[in-house]
């Protein structure tokens, strides 16, 4: 009996020393889906499914809608409101954000130009036009898409200094078969961990579950 005693406090004391694992869901962190041009919050039906089958509750994701054709500054000025009014709704400190394509504009903007990397936990750029793309090319008649053009003062801001700032962790996600990021590695950021995706197209991470999977295990570390 002492024997036992004795090999169950070691034990018990092991575990106390032991790191815990990430749980699969950060509680309290509300998720913020920021979709790309022309996008929409249907954009995040898969992603959803996903977080919430990693633990996620429907009352911490949520999905910011903005104006695609309109002005970037001002969607994230937009984004900075809505962060606010999801802490605010949930009672959380922080928040972390998935973007994709244009949305890491938007969001890149938000953190560096607006002051909201102190809100963000974690940013997960997902095929991100995060130093623009030619492709915008196509559709210059729309001031966002000027700001996307790679060279655009826009973009010129966004690079400039610190790329990844504040506390933040930032992670992104690029493919050389998206075939709308031009060129593909536009979406690496310095100072991020920047995650090389062998092949899978621009629209296609949406519905990954895979990729979706490694994001959400992201924003649990």
């Amino acid at each position: 009996m002492r024997r036992l005693v004795v090999l169950l406090t070691a034990v018990l004391a092991a575990l106390a020393l032991s790191p815990s694992l990430p749980a699969a869901a950060a509680p309290g962190t509300p998720v913020i889906f920021v979709h790309g041009y022309t996008g929409s919050a249907s954009n995040w039906t898969t992603a959803m499914s996903v977080f919430r089958a990693g633990g996620y509750p429907s009352s911490q994701l949520f999905a910011y809608e903005y104006n695609s054709y309109g002005n970037n500054i001002t969607n994230a000025q937009g984004l900075a409101s809505y962060v606010s009014q999801v802490r605010s709704r949930t009672g959380a400190s922080q928040v972390d954000i998935v973007n994709h394509s244009m949305g890491g504009l938007v969001s890149q903007w938000y953190l560096k130009q607006l002051g909201g990397a102190q809100y963000v936990r974690h940013l997960a750029s997902i095929a991100g036009a995060n130093h623009g793309t030619t492709y915008a090319g196509a559709c210059l008649a729309f001031v966002t898409c000027q700001q996307m053009y790679p060279g655009s003062s826009f973009i010129n801001t966004l690079s400039a200094g610190d790329e990844t700032p504040g506390s933040t962790r930032y992670a992104t996600w690029y493919s050389p078969c998206d075939g709308i990021i031009i060129p593909y590695t536009s979406t690496a950021l310095s100072g991020a961990t920047n995650n090389y995706v062998a092949c899978q197209t621009h629209l296609g991470y949406l519905t990954d579950t895979i990729i979706l999977t490694q994001i959400r295990s992201f924003l649990a570390t």
